[in-house]
């Protein structure tokens, strides 16, 4: 049919480069039936950019597909980001109505299909530019919060310079996420549609070490909004760890996805259960290894990562190895030669329902290695920068105010996972939009949280 996305050609699972196209349009449309239209949305609740996800979905049945678009991009800056990445399940289609008996609507493939419906059919996906209003805005880091929020500042008349101390744009998106499940075209269109907007972007400059936040102040920026994600890989912590052969999963991803040739060799272990973890062993894969295998300390009903990852991660031929857990690498001349872990059982459960991990007596086994990936998490990897002082939470991220992001300095706004640790796009996006909406109330005079915080509702006499 005319316009519609073109089928992936099957491959191999583990050759697979790309994700393949999802819906047709007669797929979409029955799709698009399937929804209640409900009074309330959930999924709307489940959202955290809050998109009106029954609002696109009314009008994709009704075949207005473009105008479904510009729907779904009144609140959502990166459908073709979130479409692809965001953990559906978790939000928007695990609070569907539709769920509770039986599949949830695939709110994810029905976003998807509009963004690939547009590309097919070279629609213009560029919002109009407002006219300049003379003041300009630093965005530091050019991941989905950063976007976000230069888009909407962009948008709203402030011309805005991104920086990013990495030689690609993106951010995370680029250098954490593998091209097969997001291509770089995705990226190149977001990027192509700041330009459009006369967002600057200044690559391989970090800001903190080459040029401060008061420099930034000094010369001439208006606000600054900081959005460096959280790139630096969490420790296993045990014996060994400093071997060669040992690489941290965000390290290796940033690595391979710059353009780097990375063989890890034959049998490559990973440590971990969320998304990063499988994104490294899928990688792996493709990277030429052979045998790759994932431990992870609880069940697979634990495992953080979304349900399709692990049925692709299945599809592939990874091996997880559940309920363990490493507790020394073991090496020879410097060089990691095995890893040795112990078994593990479900203890007792929190009140969220997920059960601590309680290692088991004399259970330890060995596996042999030519590398070990540790993928647990990310913390936050804090600018040095000694003459802005930013204030910090206990969890070590930059604290905010929770309405308007705005830092304990005033001109200073921050957001995504500097601001949450390693979340989703969507809500590193939200952030983003909101720091937005609070920077040109501080650059036009008003007050940041007007209409922002809910009424109490008064109680009746």
């Amino acid at each position: 049919m005319e316009g519609e996305p073109p089928e992936e050609e099957q491959m191999k699972p583990k050759e697979r480069l790309a994700i393949p196209f999802g819906f047709d349009e007669e797929t979409a449309i029955k799709e698009a039936n399937r929804c209640l239209q409900c009074k309330i949305p959930k999924c709307r609740g489940g959202c955290p950019i809050n998109n009106d996800i029954p609002g696109f979905i009314s009008l994709l049945r009704e075949k207005k597909f473009e105008e479904a678009y510009w729907k779904d991009r009144e609140t959502n800056s990166i459908p073709a980001v979130c479409s692809r990445v965001c953990p559906h399940e978790f939000q928007c289609e695990g609070s569907c109505i539709r769920g509770k008996k039986g599949d949830p609507v695939a709110i994810g493939m029905l976003e998807r299909y509009l963004v690939d419906w547009m590309v097919a059919n070279k629609k213009n996906m560029l919002k109009p530019c407002a006219m300049p209003k003379g003041k300009k805005v630093a965005i530091v880091g050019s991941g989905p919060a950063g976007m976000t929020c230069a888009f909407n500042l962009a948008h709203e008349g402030y011309h805005c310079t991104i920086f990013e101390s990495l030689p690609a744009f993106g951010g995370m998106l680029t250098v954490g996420i593998p091209a097969y499940r997001l291509p770089r075209d995705i990226i190149q269109a977001e990027f192509d549609a700041l330009v459009n907007c006369g967002v600057e972007i200044v690559h391989s400059v970090n800001i903190g070490r080459d040029k401060t936040l008061a420099q930034l102040k000094n010369e001439g920026y208006d606000a600054v909004f900081v959005g460096i994600g959280a790139h630096s890989s969490r420790k296993l912590n045990i014996d060994g760890e400093e071997l060669e052969g040992v690489m941290h999963g965000v390290d290796y991803l940033r690595r391979v996805n710059l353009g780097e040739a990375l063989n890890l060799g034959r049998n490559v272990v990973v440590v971990g259960g969320g998304n990063v973890a499988i994104d490294v062993a899928r990688t792996a894969l493709r990277t030429g290894s052979d045998k790759v295998f994932i431990l992870y300390r609880r069940t697979k009903k634990e495992m953080p990562a979304s349900q399709a990852e692990i049925h692709h991660l299945e599809e592939e031929g990874v091996k997880v190895e559940f309920l363990a857990a490493p507790v020394k690498i073991h090496g020879e001349n410097g060089r990691l030669t095995k890893i040795e872990c112990i078994r593990m059982e479900l203890g007792e459960c929190d009140a969220s329902g997920r059960c601590r991990p309680v290692p088991i007596a004399d259970s330890n086994f060995m596996i042999e290695a030519d590398a070990i990936i540790p993928a647990i998490s990310q913390d936050v990897e804090h600018m040095a920068d000694s003459e802005t002082r930013l204030a910090l939470s206990r969890w070590n991220t930059f604290e905010v105010d929770e309405i308007t992001m705005q830092t304990s300095v005033d001109w200073i706004f921050a957001g995504g996972d500097a601001v949450l640790g390693p979340q989703t796009a969507a809500k590193a996006a939200f952030q983003g939009k909101e720091a937005a909406e609070s920077i040109v109330r501080y650059l036009e005079g008003r007050d940041l949280k007007e209409g922002r915080v809910p009424e109490p509702e008064e109680s009746e006499e």
